[in-house]
Order: structure tokens, then sequence, then C-alpha cells
């Protein structure tokens, strides 16, 4: 799963529902070969002038155990609309996460 793209509503982008603290729907992806994989959103993590994306699989994905989440950068194409990639940087991933475990250790304090 190189790219994908969000699809499970042609009326809103990716980071339309990315963002959206109300949505509450699994959010679904497609592969490159159009398959279409189900996924919960984590977290929405900006790191380095990027945004970054944590979703965990509904679906069974190969070499994904299920208790495993998967880092996803989110880009934008030529015509401003938001796009999902694997983040395969491994280094970049690990930071996402440590990210992701302060601000749940932030919350945490509170």
């Amino acid at each position: 799963m190189k790219e994908v793209k969000e699809t499970n509503n042609q009326n809103l982008d990716v980071l339309d529902i990315l963002l959206d603290e109300d949505n509450e729907e699994p959010i679904q992806l497609y592969d490159e070969n159009g398959k279409a994989f189900k996924f919960d959103q984590v977290a929405i993590i900006p790191l380095d002038d990027k945004l970054y994306a944590i979703l965990k699989p509904l679906d069974n994905l190969p070499g994904v155990a299920d208790d495993e989440a998967i880092v996803f950068a989110v880009d934008e194409d030529e015509n401003g609309n938001g796009n999902l990639r694997v983040e395969t940087d491994e280094p970049t991933a690990i930071r996402v996460f440590d990210e992701y475990y302060k601000l749940l250790d932030a919350q945490d304090k509170k």
C-alpha cells in the first residue's frame, strides 16, 4: 500500500475527514489496485511542518499485527487535494509515534 486515497465520501477531502473532530466512522482507504481497507483514526500529528495520521487497520493487512497502527504522511496533489501515503522512513515514523506518546502522557497528567 504505497499511496491511498480516502473515498468513503466523494464530497470530502481526506484532510477534511481527518480533521473532523465529530467523525467517528472508520476511514476507508483504497490502495493502488483499488482494494478497500478500513481504518480507525488514532491521531493527527504535526511534525517538522508536515502532517501525519496514525491509523489502525480494522481489516487484516499483510505484515501488520492486530495491535499495530500505521503512520501515514498527509500530502497534497497538484490540485490541493489531500492524499495519504504510508510513511516508509522508519526514523520519521518513530518520531511521529514518540510525539503521539508525549501527547498521551500530557493528557494523563491533566
